[in-house]
């Protein structure tokens, strides 16, 4: 049977699933880790990635052939990675320094030099988004101000996940939607903005060094024999554009216009599809486009599951416990507040930000702080979905779909729904980047459009949780909470 292989080059682990072409039915999959990092220096060597890739496609390739399934069988692949990650190249194509990942800070200082270069306005009509530490092109200028001699060998600038297309197609290229992130590449325009680069260096010869960017169901080429022999898969096997991973979780989940998704992983997103672009001069929404051809506006917090396992880990017990300990609390933690900026924070943009326990009485408990842990995290989520309102992107009334590890977590299932006062779907299935990745791979494959797929896959499909009784307190509990983060 046809199958395809859908990558999710996360910033934890490298995730491979199989999926029947036809039918989207999970064949096998694999996955491998990532080396760990801690905020505000953030880095990886691109190399771990591509071990990473190899060692999880290998597991997911030997439990395939356990059903019959051969190599062979696999027609195409698609890679969706990190964003914004920083990957530099000199002229043979080596990597020159570790790469600086998404949730690397140190370029806070940078960021608000470029801000200051423009304004915050004219950075969101260019790019659609004002430049945060995130952001490509901030940590661009870090490099120049920080390693003048790094900076000076660079030849190629790339993103996770156009490293990985480098390594399986010899080609460099990416699609709109990760190039989105970068801080350098109009969404609203479809094209490459050299002037924004060249404020962080007017010497340069940018358009040499930044990548051919992909159609939504272009190839970005075939998969060359070396890579072939690496991974265990068929030369001239074909390789799709691939895309970033917020945009791959879109695809996943069958996400269309009026949709608005909550992703909970190390980090938080919510962010929905929409027929046009934004620009948001306030920073709060990123304008990015999507893998399709439309438009994927997107707000992120550095601080979501990181804040649960924290407490987890200072509590003493595993993830189901804490699920377990949360619920047996009080909507409202019995006024118990936890502002979750533990990493710092990107939304709002406290880079330097600490976590801030406050409203502490003589009857705190486990179960309370449990509660306030999950409370925390959903009450910045739900701050940015009310950014996407403000923004002009169709937010209002509709349910939510919850995605990311948190989706397997009862207390944050329970606790969006009843503060956000909307049913939440859980979509079938755990892995929705990778699924989104198998989705562009098939779409590539069979000629046809990710709308297609995910219809024939059945990718909207999920478990319902609608608001509960608690949901009346909703507006107090957020309310006191953005009192308690200022």
């Amino acid at each position: 049977m046809p199958l395809v292989a859908g990558v999710d080059s996360s910033t934890q682990s490298t995730k491979v699933e199989l999926r029947d072409l036809q039918t989207g039915q999970v064949a096998s999959a694999g996955r491998s880790f990532h080396p760990t990092t801690v905020p505000p220096c953030s880095e990886q060597a691109p190399s771990a990635w591509w071990a990473a890739l190899v060692e999880a496609t290998t597991e997911a390739l030997a439990k395939a052939a356990g059903q019959g399934a051969r190599p062979s069988d696999v027609v195409a692949i698609a890679v969706a990675g990190q964003q914004h990650g920083l990957v530099v190249l000199d002229s043979r194509r080596e990597v020159i320094r570790p790469a600086k990942l998404w949730n690397d800070m140190e370029s806070a200082e940078d960021s608000e030099w470029l801000i200051d270069q423009l304004g915050a306005s004219r950075w969101a009509e260019a790019c659609g988004s004002v430049p945060v530490a995130s952001f490509t092109i901030t940590k661009l200028a870090w490099l120049r101000r920080s390693e003048p001699g790094s900076f000076a060998r660079i030849a190629h600038v790339l993103l996770p996940h156009d490293w990985l297309n480098l390594r399986l197609t010899d080609a460099f290229a990416t699609d709109r939607g990760d190039a989105s992130g970068t801080g350098y590449w109009s969404p609203s325009e479809s094209r490459y903005r050299f002037d924004l680069l060249e404020l962080v260096d007017p010497d340069l010869d940018w358009k040499a060094i930044v990548p051919t960017v992909s159609g939504p169901w272009d190839r970005a080429g075939t998969l060359t024999d070396p890579a072939a022999a690496e991974l265990g898969l068929r030369p001239g096997t074909l390789v799709a554009a691939g895309t970033g991973d917020n945009m791959a979780g879109a695809l996943g989940i069958g996400l269309r216009p009026g949709d608005i998704a909550v992703s909970i992983g190390t980090s938080g997103t919510v962010f929905g599809v929409s027929d046009r672009p934004t620009h948001d001069p306030t920073g709060a929404v990123a304008g990015f486009a999507d893998a399709t051809g439309r438009f994927l506006p997107l707000v992120c917090t550095l601080n979501a599951a990181l804040v649960t396992e924290a407490v987890a880990r200072l509590l003493a017990v595993g993830h189901a416990a804490l699920d377990t300990l949360a619920l047996a609390a009080p909507s409202g933690s019995g006024g118990l507040v936890l502002v979750p900026y533990l990493a710092g924070e990107r939304t709002p943009n406290r880079p330097d930000a600490t976590g801030t326990l406050r409203h502490i009485r003589p009857d705190v408990s486990r179960e309370l702080l449990a509660r306030a842990a999950f409370e925390g995290v959903v009450c910045g989520l739900l701050e940015g979905l009310d950014a996407l309102s403000a923004a002009g992107v169709p937010a209002d009334g509709g349910g939510l779909v919850l995605l990311g590890g948190g989706a397997r977590s009862a207390a944050y299932r329970r606790v969006l729904a009843d503060l956000s006062g909307r049913p939440v779907t859980v979509p079938t299935g755990e892995e929705h980047v990778s699924a989104g990745a198998a989705v562009q791979a098939a779409a590539l494959a069979m000629g046809t459009d990710a709308d297609t797929v995910a219809e024939a896959w059945g990718l909207r499909r999920g478990e319902i949780i609608d608001p509960g009784p608690a949901s009346a307190g909703a507006d107090e509990i957020r309310h006191r909470y953005a009192d308690a983060r200022g």
